[in-house]
C-alpha cells in the first residue's frame, strides 16, 4: 500500500504544479512561500519542484525571495533543489546575477555558500571555469561537510565537460579536503572521462 500511496501522492503534486502554469512569477513564489511554511517537508519539495517549471521565468528580483527559501527550514535536499534547478536556472538567464553569487560565495551562512559553489551544477560548457574553481578554492578548508561535499560535487559533474581542467584544478589544490578531492575525482579515476563535452 505505501508505494501505491507514494505514487499517488507524486502524481497528484506533479498534476497540481503544472494546474498553476498560469500563475506567473508572483504566484509561483507566493506559493512557494505558502508551501514552505508548511510543516511536512513533502510540501518543500513540492516548492522545489512548482520553481524548477518555471525557473527560467523568474525574474532577477526573484533572487532573494529564493534565498530566503534557503535559509528557512535549510536542508541539503532542499537547498541542492533550489541551487541548481532554480537559483542556477535563474543565475544563468539574467547573468547580471553573477555578483550575487560572488558575495554569497564568501559570505558566512554555509547553506548560501553551498548554493554559489552548486548552481553552475548543469550549465556544462556554459560554466564559468575561473568563477567555479575560485569559489571552490575559497572555500577548501573549509570544515564544514556540506560545503566540502559540494565542493567535490560540483567538481565532478564539471569533470564530464573538461576532466583534465578538474584533474589539474585537484591536483593544485592543497587546501582541499579528501572528501572534496575523493568526490571531485570520483567518476574520473572509475572510467576515463572525455577531455572535452560537446
Amino acid at each position: 500500500m505505501g508505494a501505491i500511496a507514494d505514487l499517488r501522492d507524486a502524481l497528484a503534486a506533479a498534476a497540481w504544479i503544472q494546474s498553476q502554469d498560469a500563475a506567473g512569477p508572483d504566484g509561483w513564489l507566493e506559493l512557494a512561500d505558502a508551501l514552505w511554511r508548511q510543516p511536512g517537508r513533502e510540501f518543500q519539495y513540492v516548492a522545489v519542484d512548482l520553481l524548477a517549471r518555471h525557473a527560467a521565468e523568474l525574474p532577477a528580483a526573484a533572487l532573494p525571495r529564493l534565498l530566503a527559501l534557503v535559509t528557512a527550514k535549510s536542508w541539503w535536499d532542499t537547498v541542492d533543489g533550489l541551487a541548481a534547478w532554480i537559483i542556477g536556472e535563474l543565475v544563468r538567464a539574467r547573468r547580471e546575477l553573477q555578483t550575487d553569487m560572488d558575495r554569497l560565495s564568501g559570505g558566512g551562512d554555509f547553506w548560501l555558500r553551498r548554493v554559489a559553489i552548486l548552481h553552475q551544477l548543469y550549465w556544462k560548457r556554459e560554466t564559468d571555469v575561473e568563477r567555479l574553481f575560485r569559489y571552490c578554492a575559497a572555500n577548501a578548508a573549509d570544515p564544514e561537510f556540506f560545503i566540502r561535499k559540494a565542493i567535490g560535487w560540483a567538481l565532478r559533474e564539471y569533470a564530464y565537460t573538461d576532466a583534465e581542467a578538474v584533474r589539474g584544478f585537484v591536483a593544485s589544490s592543497i587546501a582541499l579536503s579528501p572528501l572534496s578531492r575523493r568526490e571531485a575525482l570520483k567518476r574520473i579515476q572509475q572510467k576515463p572521462l572525455p577531455a572535452k563535452e560537446a
